[in-house]
């Protein structure tokens, strides 16, 4: 380094520059520096710029609302067992694709509109307040609680009714989002609980030996159990019909049956009514002859069945359903309809 260039270092030295150019000691090194000055926002001056902020956040709210339905279409609409591809990510699930961008575009449009209704309607004003003690007199109380009208009427958000409004509905559609997911709790059982295979002409067929019933094959007192013609154990679904559609058949002396509609619905003395009991499904075997009761062996709820299958013991709610039957042309014990109302438990949708 030649002495011209040391000379032109030295001369941007502290002690070099002289007494106005050095760093003078201050009497208090904490002193509060105080707030800049405060600068306006554009939306602060311009009512017109102050209405283009309200369209944009109402916009993104908009947004959040149409994405959440979006969503609920989606979940109703697309088969979990479709795949679409998407670069480069591969093939993937279309139903999980779609809930996840329309829920993922739903809930950050709501905290985009906030952040930008926060950051251009709201007032930004800072102000400076002591510390307190941490028990709030009754002073602090009335202060903060005018400070708080004073910024929820800054923040516009009872003047600012568009943006408002956008933002109610947004954050009352996304909570349907989750209520939408409880549907896979389980299928939707529609009304698949009021109907059992039993039709007009199904003949009666004996569970045990798989042939169809003649009135010659069940005798006074004895207890018989059918199911309807044309299931057999090697379907898929047969457990879960034969769940609603099992039957047992007694005879009785038609003057020992009770009820008038049990009477004309049965062919002969024998009636037809549901093995399902009403309280909590269990299958019922058991049987009185001399009383002619049946009892469900789970939790001994009872039922006359000379008397409409009513409930006569147990925490059963109702009584059995019975089926209307005859003998067809060929001698056949055959149904003449479904049940007349569900089998089984009552369950809250059942009218």
């Amino acid at each position: 380094m030649s002495s011209h260039e040391i000379s032109e270092a030295e001369e941007k030295l502290p002690e070099a520059r002289g007494a106005e150019s050095a760093v003078r000691p201050v009497d208090d090194p904490f002193a509060d520096p105080g707030l800049p000055p405060h600068e306006h926002r554009k939306q602060d001056i311009d009512e017109r710029a102050a209405k283009r902020s309200e369209r944009t956040v109402a916009l993104l709210f908009t947004v959040s609302m149409v994405a959440t339905i979006a969503f609920i279409a989606a979940y109703v609409a697309i088969p979990v067992d479709r795949y679409i591809y998407v670069f480069p990510i591969g093939h993937i699930s279309a139903l999980n694709f779609a809930l996840g961008v329309t829920l993922g575009i739903a809930l950050f449009t709501i905290g985009a509109g906030a952040v930008h209704w926060a950051r251009t309607l709201m007032s930004d004003e800072e102000i400076a307040d002591e510390r307190h003690p941490i028990e709030a007199s009754p002073e602090v109380k009335s202060k903060v609680l005018e400070e708080f009208h004073t910024g929820a009427k800054e923040s516009g958000f009872g003047r600012r009714k568009l943006a408002r409004n956008t933002l109610f509905g947004a954050l009352a559609l996304v909570p349907l989002s989750g209520i939408v997911l409880l549907r896979d709790l389980g299928p939707l059982p529609g009304t698949k609980l009021r109907h059992t295979k039993w039709a007009r002409g199904k003949r009666l067929m004996n569970y045990n030996t798989m042939q169809p019933l003649r009135p010659e094959d069940i005798s006074v007192g004895s207890l018989t159990f059918a199911m309807p013609e044309g299931m057999s154990e090697d379907q898929h679904d047969f457990q879960t019909e034969i769940a609603k559609a099992a039957l047992m058949l007694v005879r009785l002396q038609p003057e020992n049956i009770k009820d008038k509609r049990e009477l004309d619905w049965s062919h002969e003395g024998i009636v037809a009514f549901s093995k399902i009991c009403t309280h909590v499904g269990c299958p019922i075997n058991l049987y009185e002859q001399q009383t002619h009761h049946v009892l469900c062996p789970c939790h001994q709820s009872t039922f006359d069945l000379s008397d409409g299958g009513r409930v006569i013991f147990g925490p059963a709610g109702h009584a059995l359903p019975q089926l209307r039957i005859r003998a067809n042309d060929q001698g056949y014990l055959e149904a003449m309809g479904d049940f007349p109302e569900p089998v089984g438990p009552a369950y809250w949708e059942r009218g």
